[in-house]
């Protein structure tokens, strides 16, 4: 179970920290790669999608990512783990309709990365979960 509480914790980091930077990026217009590579802005126009939708991307994966790391708001981290999926699903899908199969690895890893943070989630970090638990309803008894 320890193993298990770290590996969630690792994978959660990075996928936060990832969905934080690009976040980041998108905003500022910055460039895909830490030191060097095209800037966001260039990769968007180049997949036939407007420079807002950086904008857009943005201003959601920011709170998507704090919300990954917060104590609470259960219901909102599922929706958080939602929008980083189809992110990185619709990243991987347009490389490859663009025909650059190089550049669908990063995301599917980053996608299997985000998948991987919420499958391994403690139950107190589930909806329904240990903490979040309401109590059990009565037993109808048929006599």
């Amino acid at each position: 179970m320890k193993a298990k509480y770290i590996f969630y914790w690792a994978t959660t980091s990075l996928i936060a920290l990832e969905t934080f930077a690009g976040g980041i990026m998108d905003l500022t217009n910055g460039r895909t790669n830490i030191f060097s590579g095209p800037t966001v802005v260039d990769v968007v126009t180049s997949l036939g999608y407007p420079v807002y939708v950086l904008v857009i991307l943005g201003i959601w994966k920011i709170p998507g990512a704090i919300t990954l790391v917060v104590p609470g708001f259960l219901r909102l981290k599922e929706w958080a783990y939602a929008g980083i999926v189809f992110e990185l699903s619709g990243a991987a899908a347009s490389q490859a309709v663009r025909g650059q199969p190089k550049d669908i690895i990063a995301p599917l890893v980053l996608l299997a990365l985000a998948l991987s943070s919420w499958a391994l989630r403690p139950p107190n970090r589930v909806p329904g979960g240990t903490r979040d638990q309401k109590r059990e309803a009565p037993s109808v008894n048929a006599a």
